[in-house]
This record gives C-alpha cells, sequence and structure tokens, in this order.
C-alpha cells in the first residue's frame, strides 16, 4: 500500500505518468509515451515510395518512386503510413486487435491520422474504412479501420462512410495465406455502393499493408464503381513483399 501512494504522490507532484506502452514511469512533458518508446514509434518521413510505401535508404532521403511502380503502378494514387510494421509498432497493433489491448486504440488512431495530416495528402470526399465480414466483426468485436476512420474523419471534417465498400462474402483471414493464396482469397469479396463513391476522391483506411492483396481489391472495386480517385491510408506497412502482381 505504501508503494502505490508513494508513485501516485511521485506522479501527482511531479507531472509523471507511466507510459502506455512499456509501463515505464515518465514526465508528462515527454508527451504520451516515454522518450524510448517514442523513439522506437517515429514516423517514417523519408526513404520510401509514395505509391506502394516500399522503404529504402533512411529517413533522411526523398520519397521516390521504386522502379515497380514507375513501370506497373498500383490501382491507388497514393498511400500514406506512420511506419514499418516491426518492433513496438506491430507488438501494439497486434496486441489492439487480438489481445484486448484497447487502451492504446487512441494512441494508435492519432498516430495514422499524423501520417496523412503531416504529409500534406489531398484531402478527400469521403473517408472509407476496409470493411469486415459479419462473422469476423461478432468474434473480434470491433473493426480498427473503421476506429482509426472516426478520428480521421473528425480531424479533417470529412464523413466517413461504412457502406461505401461492403464485404460480400467470409474470407479466410489473410495472416494464413502466402502472396497467391491471398490474392485469390480476397478476389471479388468486396462491393462498393456506385451512388456513395461515384466521381469522388476516397481514402481507403486499414491497420497493416502486408502483401496488398486487400487493398488492391478494395482500390480496383472503387475504380470500377466510378470513384474519381483513390487514396490509402494505413497506420504500417510491412516490408516482406514489395507488393502484389496484378
Amino acid at each position: 500500500m505504501f508503494d502505490i501512494l508513494h508513485e501516485i504522490a511521485i506522479r501527482a507532484g511531479l507531472g509523471m505518468t507511466r507510459c502506455p506502452i512499456c509501463g515505464m514511469l515518465t514526465d508528462k512533458a515527454h508527451g504520451p509515451v516515454c522518450p524510448a518508446c517514442a523513439k522506437s514509434l517515429q514516423a517514417r518521413t523519408g526513404g520510401y515510395c509514395p505509391q506502394c510505401g516500399l522503404m529504402f535508404g533512411t529517413n533522411h532521403d526523398q520519397p521516390t518512386r521504386c522502379a515497380r511502380c514507375r513501370l506497373d503502378p498500383p490501382p491507388w494514387d497514393n498511400l500514406h503510413f506512420h511506419g514499418c510494421y516491426s518492433g513496438r509498432l506491430r507488438d501494439m497493433i497486434l496486441g489492439y486487435k487480438f489481445n484486448g489491448g484497447h487502451g492504446q486504440a487512441r494512441l494508435l488512431a492519432d498516430m495514422a491520422c499524423q501520417a496523412f495530416v503531416n504529409k500534406d495528402a489531398r484531402l478527400p470526399d469521403i473517408i472509407v474504412p476496409v470493411p469486415l465480414h459479419q462473422k469476423r466483426l461478432l468474434w473480434r468485436g470491433f473493426n480498427q479501420s473503421i476506429e482509426f476512420s472516426r478520428r480521421l474523419g473528425r480531424k479533417l471534417d470529412r464523413p466517413v462512410s461504412r457502406n461505401g465498400l461492403i464485404r460480400t462474402r467470409h474470407t479466410i483471414p489473410q495472416t494464413r495465406l502466402g502472396l497467391k493464396e491471398r490474392q485469390i482469397n480476397i478476389k471479388a469479396a468486396f462491393a462498393a455502393r456506385q451512388d456513395i463513391v461515384e466521381g469522388k476522391i476516397v481514402l481507403i483506411v486499414d491497420d497493416v499493408y502486408t502483401t496488398g492483396s486487400t487493398l488492391n481489391e478494395c482500390a480496383k472495386t472503387l475504380k470500377r464503381a466510378k470513384a474519381a480517385g483513390v487514396d490509402v491510408l494505413v497506420l504500417a506497412r510491412a516490408q516482406k513483399q514489395t507488393r502484389d502482381l496484378p
């Protein structure tokens, strides 16, 4: 009991708080997380392809379209992301989605928002989260893409459409599959409401870009529904694959 009261006194008197990621006691003046976690979660600001997110070089290098995107661009116009899907960021995302780490939901949503705002991206007409099938939604209890979209919509004063994209069939979780299997698994798994997206600049929001299979299918579906433009925002970009083949 003495230890608990002592910690409360220290935190109240010195402006201290516990880092929501590692639990270390830290000065509130440093921000919402401790300096060590803040350093490990720094945003990627350079050395990446602005269309597919492939990372190269260092953070000090200019964003440059990769050779693949010059020859065979993805079905979206721009991609925005916070950082690499590894280390603490990966652990936070997995903890949030599968282990009840809802205490970090706002921090993750804010990082996703800043990945868009800080890059001076074009404003969308509507924001469309990648949908989950009803079975998956009932099992998990929430859709992280919707949570990120809501926060971004408030920051940008832009509408969020949960019906712009609809999941038309239940699929095997993509994490269990290889690249080719993912492409087949997700094929024709979405439908777009043309009355909602036609003529609009649409921003697709998801948590992680791995092979890009899901995002490719979403973007193509929106383009078929005559969206005027499609951009993508993800919290993290994996580096195991560059992106899907057509």
